[in-house]
């Protein structure tokens, strides 16, 4: 699977998460029909993971938990076993909690 960064392309998508939320960074990612935000916030992670089309396959969660876990999240400074994860039919939202230090 390839995810590719689409930040550029969703400029007012992300201009309304970072006024209306308490994130400080929003990206946006494709990996085929499957998009992705993932936003960092003072306290927390998050991923949004959709796709308009099908369910979101485990397969699919489990690489893009992982190219974010690896790439983009400070692993050091989160608590793994608080990761909560909301699935529905086409959308999976994870929230990945930030141990205050």
């Amino acid at each position: 699977m390839k995810i590719i960064n689409t930040t550029n392309s969703q400029a007012q998508l992300v201009q309304n998460q970072l006024a209306n939320t308490d994130a400080f960074l929003v990206e946006t990612y494709s990996a085929g029909n499957t998009d992705v935000i993932f936003t960092q916030a003072p306290l927390h992670y998050e991923l949004l993971i959709s796709n308009k089309y099908r369910a979101v396959q485990l397969s699919e969660l489990e690489q893009i938990r992982d190219f974010f876990l690896k790439r983009k999240i400070d692993t050091t400074i989160i608590n793994q076993a608080a990761i909560q994860t909301i699935h529905t039919d086409r959308l999976i939202e994870m929230s990945i909690p930030i141990v205050k230090g």
